[in-house]
């Protein structure tokens, strides 16, 4: 300490309290701004980029991720937020709300004179009871579709208009049960998604297969193949240049002639297997197509002779696609047309290009075992596409949360009205020592900020939704708000679910930032690359 701040220790207190409430009028702001998006009555943010784009949306983790924030503590808990977005899928815009509200509930103490390393202390006490709490008030739930539409209607309806979330429920739930398998879990990578500006947005669906977005690179290429043999490659089917630089040399026209051909014999004995796989395959029935999807060229000459044999042929499909394709038609990918056989195809029942304006797409599907799918999405522009997109992702991600966890939480803030009566309750509150039961006390109100939020965005009073909700809880009910009549209400039989690694991630690092927040006493600026240079000799850490 400096010989001015031993001087004036007045001085040096009321700087770290400035800096205290730095952080704690960051957070609140921070919590201002999303405050308005929480639930499925909650207003959207239109977000303006230098170059005049505009997003509307909704969703917090978008939000969070676009917003040019300036204040570092909210720069912070921003991050933090996202974080919980890669980790669960879900609850940015919750981490935000309970972040910002346990710090509002700290200020009531701390202007009182109370020193945040008590309000820290009780918060260490009351978040590792919530979590035991959360553990006993969860419900182990058997995988089940029914339970999964709810859990997915859920998530949409937060993000989507509540028809619109109605249609698209079936489609995600579906996607996520055809790719699992126990007892491994769901790889929701398999689910490619696709989008198509195209219709309207009530005409996105689930293909039960794979959607390639090119088509054929020939104009006689067939456009519709049924009951199709899919030959999966990764073989050059077009003259490629050899790696080191060199030339050939020739003085007639005659040579010209069998360079080219000795250039075009590797190329054809290929294509030879090829057709000849085809013709064993097929035969001379016309009901049996053929379909090659090749990861790397085909060039034209090669395109003719497939076109002539009557093989649709892709080229140069995506690297992704490929272990999707094997996955949703069967088969065996092959890095060589030496000794094809029947074993190695796929099958489709249907094989079609769709050409919509100069974009084609390839639609693959009536496969027997899809163990990969496509979620289909569109839409007359890209603003609605893009927020289906974000949509549809936390939604897969909340089906997949209860798959994996095999649990679920009762929804529309009944969890938070329960464990702040539990927080409040006389059996709990003896077992805390000292003044840390402040710190209990500010977290049980901090924890009502999202059922208090649900009722403002629903247009309903605070008191009278948060008495009615606290008179039912002390009947022992499980009560969560009902959006539409601003009555207390069973989420369980209303099918209103919330994941249960979102809020146990969302309580354990919302209360972590909190505390760290709060035992945070100076700001200080930072060297550009971390190290100062020491007077003298070499630069320390």
């Amino acid at each position: 300490m400096s010989a001015a701040q031993l001087l004036n220790p007045k001085a040096e207190s009321r700087r770290r309290g400035e800096a205290l409430k730095v952080n704690i009028s960051a957070a609140e702001g921070l919590q201002d701004v999303l405050k308005s998006n929480l639930g499925p009555k909650g207003t959207i943010k239109m977000l303006v980029d230098g170059a005049g784009a505009i997003k509307l949306t909704k969703d917090g983790n978008v939000l969070l991720r676009e917003m040019q924030i300036q204040n570092p503590t909210a720069v912070f808990i921003a991050r933090c937020a996202t974080a919980q977005d890669d980790i669960c899928g879900d609850g940015t815009t919750s981490v935000v709300l309970f972040i910002g509200e346990l710090l509002k509930q700290a200020d009531r103490y701390i202007s009182e004179g109370l020193h945040p390393r008590i309000i820290a202390n009780g918060y260490e006490v009351a978040r590792n009871e919530t979590l035991k709490f959360l553990d006993t008030f969860k419900l182990q739930k058997e995988v089940d579709r029914e339970l999964l539409l709810s859990v997915a209607r859920t998530s949409l309806a937060t993000k989507l208009n509540a028809t619109l979330a109605e249609q698209l429920t079936p489609s995600i739930t579906d996607a996520v049960l055809s790719i699992y398998y126990p007892p491994a879990k769901p790889d929701l990578h398999m689910i490619e998604i696709m989008k198509m500006q195209h219709r309207t947005a009530s005409d996105t669906s689930l293909i039960k297969g794979l959607v390639l977005d090119h088509g054929a690179r020939h104009p006689d290429m067939p456009k519709r193949v049924e009951n199709a043999f899919i030959l999966t490659l990764n073989v050059s089917l077009e003259y490629e240049k050899s790696e080191v630089n060199s030339g050939f040399y020739y003085s007639s026209a005659q040579q010209r002639e069998k360079l080219v051909e000795s250039e075009r014999r590797f190329v054809d004995d290929k294509l030879r297997k090829i057709v000849e796989l085809k013709k064993e395959v097929c035969g001379s029935d016309p009901k049996k197509g053929f379909v090659v999807i090749n990861q790397k060229g085909i060039d034209p000459l090669s395109l003719d002779v497939l076109v002539k044999n009557g093989i649709f042929a892709l080229r140069r499909a995506k690297r992704r696609n490929m272990e999707r394709l094997q996955e949703s038609c069967g088969g065996v990918a092959q890095n060589s047309v030496d000794d094809l056989t029947a074993e190695v195809l796929g099958w489709a029942g249907l094989v079609y290009e769709h050409q919509l304006g100069e974009e084609k797409f390839t639609f693959v599907e009536e496969v027997k075992d899809p163990k990969s799918v496509t979620l289909l999405i569109k839409g007359p522009n890209a603003h609605t596409i893009q927020q289906i997109h974000d949509a549809v992702r936390d939604g897969l991600r909340s089906v997949y949360n209860m798959i994996v966890d095999g649990s679920v939480i009762p929804g529309a803030g009944a969890f938070q009205i329960a464990c702040a009566a539990h927080l409040s309750s006389e059996d709990f509150r003896k077992q805390v020592k000292g003044k840390a039961k402040y710190g209990v006390s500010a977290f049980a109100d901090a924890l009502l900020i999202i059922p208090k939020t649900l009722a403002v965005n629903a247009g309903h009073d605070i008191q009278d939704c948060l008495s009615a909700l606290q008179d039912e809880q002390v009947e022992g009910n499980v009560v969560g708000l009902d959006l539409k009549t601003g009555e207390p209400m069973d989420p369980v039989q209303e099918g209103i679910y919330d994941s249960y690694r979102v809020l146990r991630n969302c309580v354990a690092s919302s209360a972590e930032i909190a505390v760290n927040l709060l035992l945070c006493d100076e700001m200080l600026k930072a060297g550009r690359g971390g190290r100062q240079q020491a007077p003298g000799g070499e630069g320390e850490g």
